[in-house]
């Protein structure tokens, strides 16, 4: 590991932190003697997610035919990962609310993070044999590196972006970030999330987002998140030509069993129904 990128998650311990709640779930989950009653209780003892899981439970994010209205319902039916999963999502934006930026905007910003996690979460039930809800956090949370560099090195960062800005074909940001810093976002998100010990298929779909191959845990599911990334550039572009945005990596094709012609009508036209609602939901005040 390049000890740049673990001095550099290190220097934004105190300004960024996981909420508490979900350090509690998170502990509560992994530990194999905890139980379900244990999960509400930590659940119940935040009231702002306490409101905003039951609204996520019983909005179309779901879309269950009965009312959910306690907690221990929620957590009986979504199930405990897909508890720990929400309460993560659900306040990942004021968890770096703390991090000044000056780059970009916080809300593309999060209108792109949120478009790629509901295109992962798509793409999952498409294929199959993955964990749909997951590969939405993972897709919510892929580009938080971005977030640490624009704060911890704001002028290497813009350089990267203006490069980009300047290049006569599509160089993709984490390229430009390599050649100017050595490394790029995805790989400090992946220590952010190392350190932050969130679980390890986060972790790898959050590091190896632009570099598929990596993944030695969690390829399908890594290779849904780089898909469902380029699938949210298009959508910022509001273009459904893939010639417009940087080329999906023809191994992500083989190891998910998707297509172009698969995704399009699908995932592109449903995702793009689903954004403001979403938005409201998951970053809109209680």
């Amino acid at each position: 590991m390049n000890r740049s990128i673990v001095e550099l998650v290190k220097e934004i311990d105190g300004l960024v932190s996981l909420p508490v709640v979900f350090v509690r779930i998170n502990q509560l989950v992994e530990s194999h003697s905890s139980t379900i009653d244990e999960i509400v209780a930590a659940v119940n003892l935040d009231p702002a997610f306490t409101v905003r899981l039951l609204r996520v439970a019983n909005s179309s994010f779901y879309g269950f035919s009965s009312t959910i209205d306690t907690v221990n319902k929620a957590v009986s039916i979504i199930g405990t990962n897909q508890i720990r999963n929400l309460a993560l999502a659900t306040s990942v934006s004021s968890s770096f609310s703390g991090l000044s930026n000056s780059l970009v905007s916080m809300e593309n910003f999060w209108r792109h993070s949120l478009y790629c996690g509901l295109a992962a979460r798509k793409l999952a039930q498409l294929v199959g044999r993955c964990d749909a809800e997951a590969l939405f956090t993972a897709g919510l949370l892929h580009d938080i590196g971005e977030l640490v560099l624009f704060n911890r090195l704001p002028e290497q960062a813009k350089e990267a972006l203006l490069t980009v800005l300047d290049s006569a074909d599509v160089l993709p940001v984490y390229q430009a970030e390599q050649r100017i810093m050595g490394f790029d976002h995805a790989q400090i998100g992946g220590e952010l999330a190392r350190q932050w010990q969130l679980p390890p298929l986060l972790g790898e779909c959050i590091a190896y987002h632009h570099s598929i191959h990596e993944a030695k845990e969690y390829p399908r599911e890594t290779s849904l998140v780089h898909i469902a990334n380029i699938l949210a550039q298009m959508a910022e572009l509001q273009t459904l030509d893939f010639n417009d945005v940087t080329p999906v990596d023809p191994d992500a094709w083989k190891i998910t069993g998707l297509s172009e012609d698969k995704i399009f009508n699908s995932v592109m036209e449903e995702t793009q129904a689903e954004i403001a609602e979403t938005e409201q939901l998951f970053f809109g005040k209680n």
